[in-house]
């Protein structure tokens, strides 16, 4: 048996903090540590495992052997088990050979481990995490850059289909990807990128969202710090990142967390609270000390050592109700009765101001899909702490919307104009996810009634109305030059389509879409708030038409927009304006360098008239083009001296 020496990271302060829950720097001392003892350089290994009856490290160093460096349960009745074992070096394969109480021997990979195997295969590796950043500008200015009072245009990726290698499926790595993701997101005027889950799985069309190694992104694109320097150079061309994070359930695969040590250790025993009926996995523990202690640390290292600006909390819904996707007697209410998932709402609200205490520059954005209140509001007012919340309502609504013959969208007229009666009582995202377009949906091209020109005229106003909607925005990648079929892991995004005529006059809206958002204070100022919006006409449902007005802080910072969701023009169309002045257009999804017809556009400033419409002394007559929107940017008029 080879020499294991008594050794220790962790100090009773540390475990103290493990067992009552508050040891949210877990990463720094559990897992396995490339340190020097007694002159000796080695790695020190540290595991949870309470329930099990011996524990020992095995990998290609002992020939696998389970008997050859066994760990020493500390004494504290902790739970950890520990040990240094010299002259290990980084990148040997490893696991924890445990002993069950039943008489079991499983294998498993580090819950804690930094890097993993390339799946199939599941074995943890010995690594550090050292790299030398270059994004300190961006850091030091990262503080303004969270603020709610700026825009958001997010990007989703997932990086194993963004791009393929040429002539193959092979996906990017991450260095390739920090080649051209880069440059074509500030190109596009994209402000963030949000990862699909880069946590390693081992199922690759899960997408990432059943995670095992919770601490590694994905080895399938190269190593940590490959991911890191994707990250650098994504900060140093100005964009920000969120990864979706999914500490909702994770899956039952035998080198994973369930099952750990033989015991139900980071989920539930009675599967009516511990099994998720719809992915087949596990439920977190959250009322458990040292899972709060695990996934919040969890949430902190990618925040920490991978420099990322913000995390997309994924099924939170799932999370909040003890009844989700159950049928009576599939669940066990709570202790008033209720099926609101009280320690997981004690979860994400400790999640949520621990992320901001420690790191006040990020955000945290929740995927909720419920009615449930304040997910977007401080946790010392009774929310949850979240700093945006998905709008999910909209989504569906303005999609089934859009999907309706323009003939026949005056009898459904309330579909697209009901999100504004809750628009402001979250801070709302408005996503056009990865969710919309598989599973046999189709991509949201498809989803477009009419001819070609019809189609690509729906999307931009479709784009056009989410732009100019309060709240921030997400597009999935692959929309913003109209993938034409429905997205696939395996082939991934047809980057030909951006060279013929209407996918490219959909980017270039798409750009400028992106351009405008981020130079009209109107538009992100006050997008959380109803000042920040006003109606002119939201009863149009005959012409199916809205307008309405869009306004910054400053008095006279406004916007008059325009929709008009039907093929039939409006040559003199007149609506209602807020003052006396001018109203520029600056932006008309008919232009010809978006394959509009270049028709019914509006070239010269137009003076209110002292007509009264809409409700208001002063009105513009204007030309509105077919299943198009137009902006008019607000002049004061000029005192008369």
């Amino acid at each position: 048996m080879s020499k294991v020496k008594s050794f220790s990271l962790l100090t009773d302060f540390d475990v103290n903090l493990f067992k009552s829950g508050k040891f949210f720097r877990a990463y720094e001392k559990l897992g396995s540590h490339s340190v020097e003892v007694e002159g000796e350089w080695g790695y020190y290994f540290a595991v949870w495992a309470p329930n099990a009856t011996a524990v020992s490290v095995v990998g290609d160093f002992n020939k696998w052997q389970r008997n050859s460096h066994p760990l020493a349960s500390r004494w504290d009745g902790s739970g950890i088990w520990e040990g240094f074992i010299p002259g290990l070096k980084q990148g040997l394969l490893y696991k924890y050979a445990i002993d069950a109480p039943d008489g079991r021997k499983l294998v498993k990979g580090d819950p804690f481990g930094w890097f993993w195997e390339v799946p199939p295969q599941t074995s943890t590796v010995t690594w550090d995490m050292h790299y030398e950043w270059q994004d300190h500008e961006w850091m030091d200015s990262r503080k303004g850059k969270s603020s709610l009072e700026i825009p958001y245009s997010v990007y989703e990726v997932h990086l194993g289909s963004w791009r393929k290698k040429p002539g193959a499926t092979e996906s990017l790595s991450y260095r390739e990807l920090a080649e051209v993701l880069p440059a074509y997101l500030a190109d596009m005027g994209f402000t963030h990128v949000e990862f699909l889950p880069v946590m390693e799985h081992p199922y690759f069309p899960s997408w990432g969202y059943q995670v095992t190694g919770y601490f590694a992104p994905t080895s399938r694109f190269g190593t940590p710090q490959d991911f890191m320097f994707l990250i650098d150079k994504l900060h140093q061309a100005g964009i920000s990142v969120i990864l979706d994070w999914v500490p909702s359930h994770f899956p039952t695969d035998a080198h994973g967390l369930a099952d750990f040590d033989g015991t139900h250790l980071y989920d539930h025993s009675d599967p009516r609270q511990g099994f998720h009926p719809d992915w087949k996995s596990s439920i977190f523990n959250y009322g458990r000390n040292e899972v709060r202690s695990f996934l919040i640390s969890n949430a902190l290292y990618w925040l920490d050592y991978f420099h990322i600006d913000g995390l997309r909390v994924d099924a939170v819904a799932s999370m909040l109700y003890l009844d989700y996707s159950r049928e009576d007697g599939q669940w066990i209410p709570n202790q008033y009765g209720g099926n609101e998932n009280l320690e997981a709402v004690d979860f994400l609200r400790e999640f949520n101001s621990t992320v901001y205490e420690s790191f006040p520059d990020t955000i945290t954005i929740a995927e909720e899909s419920t009615a449930w209140t304040g997910v977007s509001r401080p946790v010392y007012t009774g929310g949850l702490g979240f700093g945006q919340k998905w709008m999910m309502g909209w989504m569906h609504d303005t999609l089934n919307y859009f999907q309706n013959d323009p003939i026949n969208r005056k009898y459904h007229h309330n579909s697209i104009t009901f999100s504004l009666v809750y628009a402001f009582t979250e801070n709302f995202m408005l996503p056009l996810s990865h969710d919309e377009v598989v599973h046999g949906k189709g991509p949201l091209i498809d989803k477009m009634p009419g001819d070609e020109w019809q189609r690509f005229a729906n999307l931009r106003l479709l784009f056009g109305y989410m732009f100019a909607h309060p709240g921030t925005k997400l597009l999935f990648m692959g929309a913003e030059f109209g993938q034409n079929s429905e997205w696939s892991i395996e082939a991934g995004l047809d980057w030909t389509l951006p060279a013929k005529k209407f996918h490219k006059g959909l980017q270039t809206w798409v750009k400028k879409l992106n351009h405008l958002y981020q130079e009209s204070t109107a538009l992100y100022e006050q997008q959380f708030v109803p000042e920040g919006f006003d109606w002119i006409n939201h009863g149009d449902h005959q012409r199916s038409v809205l307008s309405f007005l869009r306004k910054g802080k400053k008095e006279g910072d406004v916007l008059v927009i325009a929709c008009n969701f039907t093929p039939v023009p409006h040559e003199n169309f007149r609506i209602g304006v807020p003052a006396a002045g001018t109203y520029t257009e600056i932006l008309n999804s008919n232009e010809e360098v978006y394959q509009g017809t270049g028709h019914l556009l509006n070239p010269q400033p137009i003076k209110a008239d002292k007509q009264e419409w809409d409700g208001r002394d002063y009105s513009i007559g204007f030309h509105l083009p077919p299943l198009g929107i137009v902006v008019f940017k607000y002049q004061k008029a000029a005192r008369k001296k």
